[in-house]
């Protein structure tokens, strides 16, 4: 039997955060950072398990985005994952869907950077690339982040967004978007 839980990181025992690093680790081939680990922390996290094993996971964190010169409270999902022997099986929606619904009622904008394998999913999804450019506003100043456009997709749900305009990040360690 599958299970989904949607809790935030204040409710996650050491165990459990121990198999989603692992998890997460294993999917991403040895191409997950402590950085990225940190990045997915202190939001909402959904999880999936199956005869109570970890098989799934995707955080969304608080940060807040600049788009026409405003601040908008954005949901950034994180570290999305399933175990590769049980992919394709609608546990990425699934666990999307939860993340998706808490978006749509506590921030003005959903962000992500999604791989070139994820790109088909979020938008099918609604997600929509962003085309402009972007930039990461770091402690000595904005800088262009080049290599990640074409990467980013945005979810507006109290805005209206310019998906040709510029969007910049705020700072944080490891990969900024």
């Amino acid at each position: 039997m599958t299970e989904l839980w949607t809790v935030h990181t204040a409710d996650l025992d050491a165990a459990v955060l121990e198999a989603a690093r692992a998890l997460l680790d294993d999917a991403f081939e040895g191409d997950f950072s402590d950085d990225d680990w940190e990045n997915s922390l202190g939001g909402m996290h959904t999880l999936i398990w199956e005869g109570g094993e970890l098989i799934g996971h995707a955080s969304l964190v608080q940060r807040r985005l600049v788009h026409h010169g405003r601040v908008l409270r954005t949901g950034y999902v994180e570290a999305v994952a399933v175990r590769s022997d049980h992919r394709r099986r609608g546990h990425g929606a699934a666990m999307m869907d939860a993340l998706e619904r808490v978006l749509r009622k506590a921030y003005d904008l959903g962000a992500l950077s999604a791989s070139e394998d994820a790109l088909e999913f979020y938008e099918s999804r609604g997600w929509l690339l962003w085309r402009g450019p972007s930039s990461v506003m770091t402690p000595s100043g904005v800088e262009a982040t080049k290599e990640d456009d074409g990467s980013i997709h945005v979810l507006p749900v109290g805005v209206t967004m310019d998906l040709d305009g510029e969007i910049t990040c705020d700072w944080r360690s490891g990969d900024v978007w």
